[in-house]
């Protein structure tokens, strides 16, 4: 029995990742990482049928199967972006990655959106090392979860593991990390690889959630050329695809150059486990190919029971949410569209205005708050908690215009981000200056006071937008942004804006 199961994994594994029909040879010699990075709660297979949690299984064991030496590694933000997390806080995901077989899990930032006792309530129930280099948890509730490095034998090759993670200033709420000093993630990192290749190991792997090129404070390029003791850098956060088989120019390269003239490999799978990341690494030689596995439905037909066993009770609440009809909309709202983040921001500016009982003059709304598409047809409750999931309220402030225009150049600095209908920005994508900011098409007077309305995750200088920390808040609502949007769908007072989405951008580069 014990061969047909091996025949039959290893059947399944050529067939999902070119793999031979036997156990690869060397295999105490090679060291195979399988990677997922920013699933966001992606339970289940998304509205393109891509991604699911029962199908990364089927994926993993496939490898498993034909390798001798197999790591499971998670890059952070499993959580966040799914009915999953909104209504069970993290433990579905914990149940599934632990039933996987995850042997090293990083925080990502979303990780704390529900608090530090949340936090450590799950991750205290996870299986696979928690690994944080850069982070010192001494006298917080997750004292003691976490360790700096972890080191695995593989024949009589060591591999070291260390995990850095992103300065939550600036993009995590304050008291959701309460206790949580940060480390310099450059200088931390090159002091335990340096440590890991004193004591013996012949490679170095970091597992980052700091974001693959040109994020605040530093990333994983910046992590590569600075450093001289890393040989992997398996990252999170950006959302970046780096497929090593992509060849054409201007993507996302997975070969860069160190401090020390080496060339090492950084790695990143996108987001939602659409794609499964698989390393394979010659021990010996320290050789490292690459490549991205999809997760779709090539599959199905092999989908077992363990994942799906643990799913189902959390779906059927799932399920239900997703299926109350509130509305519809005669178009669709894809996520990352210009039409999506103009529709949540005038909403903002609308619900703004009644809060405070006067006109608003403008509202703002990040591009990281919207989580999910709006299919055309009917709308569900569910669909749209999947759209704004956080637990953001909306607030209106006022504000100095040389704070509205200061934070106008952080929005530049992302590459636009949302605005109300009546503002527009124009900025330089070189130098991400702003060039213009008008507000009913008069400049911004930097000595007037506005009236702005946004939700209280940036009011409170998340995102990095610190300049709007400056306004002094008047109103604030009592529900949370989705609650909002679902009673004003159900009351048909959106059907004016679904009904004419706005498909130009507002802050623009020229």
């Amino acid at each position: 029995m014990k061969i047909n199961r091996l025949l039959i994994l290893c059947a399944l594994a050529a067939l999902v990742a070119g793999s031979a029909c036997t156990k690869k040879e060397g295999g105490d010699n090679r060291l195979v990482i399988l990677h997922t990075n920013d699933t966001h709660s992606a339970i289940d297979p998304d509205r393109h049928n891509l991604g699911g949690v029962a199908r990364r299984d089927v994926l993993i064991d496939s490898v498993r199967g034909a390798n001798e030496n197999v790591m499971l590694i998670d890059a952070g933000d499993a959580v966040q972006g799914s009915l999953y997390y909104t209504l069970f806080g993290g433990e579905v995901e914990r149940k599934v990655m632990n039933a996987m077989g995850y042997d090293i899990q990083i925080l990502g930032n979303h990780e704390f959106d529900k608090g530090m006792d949340q936090l450590a309530k799950e991750w205290k129930q996870l299986n696979a090392n928690r690994l944080s280099t850069n982070y010192d948890f001494t006298g917080s509730v997750l004292d003691g979860l976490f360790v700096p490095a972890v080191v695995k034998k593989f024949g009589d090759k060591t591999v070291g593991f260390i995990g850095i993670n992103l300065d939550p200033a600036g993009i995590v709420t304050e008291s959701n990390y309460t206790g949580v000093k940060y480390i310099d993630g450059i200088k931390a990192a090159n002091e335990q690889a340096a440590k890991l290749k004193k004591e013996g190991a012949d490679m170095v792997i970091a597992v980052t959630h700091i974001g693959y090129e040109n994020e605040p404070g530093y990333s994983d390029m910046d992590l590569a050329r600075n450093s001289r003791d890393i040989d992997v850098i398996i990252g999170g956060h950006s959302h970046t695809v780096v497929d090593p088989a992509d060849k054409r120019p201007g993507v996302p390269t997975w070969r860069v150059a160190n401090a020390a003239g080496d060339t090492i490999s950084v790695l990143q799978t996108g987001s939602s486990g659409v794609n499964l990341g698989e390393i394979d690494i010659d021990l010996d030689t320290k050789q490292v190919s690459a490549k991205l596995i999809p997760v779709d439905s090539r599959l199905d037909s092999r989908v077992g029971s363990k994942i799906e066993s643990i799913v189902a009770p959390y779906r059927a609440k799932v399920d239900s949410m997703r299926s109350q009809v509130i509305g519809n909309s005669p178009f669709e709202f894809e996520r990352k569209s210009t039409e999506m983040l103009n529709l949540l921001s005038d909403f903002v500016r609308v619900r703004g205005a009644e809060l405070c009982g006067k006109p608003v003059d403008l509202a703002i709304m990040n591009k990281g708050g919207i989580r999910n598409s709006l299919a055309s047809g009917p709308i569900t409750q569910g669909e749209i908690i999947d759209i704004a999931p956080f637990d953001n309220s909306i607030v209106v402030m006022d504000i100095k215009g040389q704070d509205l225009l200061d934070n106008f150049a952080v929005m530049a600095s992302q590459d636009g981000n949302g605005v109300s209908g009546n503002v527009s920005v124009l900025y330089d994508p070189s130098t991400k200056q702003v060039n213009s900011a008008t507000i009913d098409g008069k400049p911004v007077d930097p000595n007037r006071t506005y009236r702005l309305a946004t939700i209280d995750y940036l009011a409170a200088g998340n995102d990095y937008m610190e300049p709007l920390k400056k306004g002094v808040t008047i109103a604030k609502s009592p529900e949370v942004l989705y609650t909002i949007l679902i009673d004003y769908i159900s009351a048909g007072k959106l059907d004016t804006l679904l009904g004419a989405p706005d498909k130009k951008p507002r802050m623009t580069a020229f």
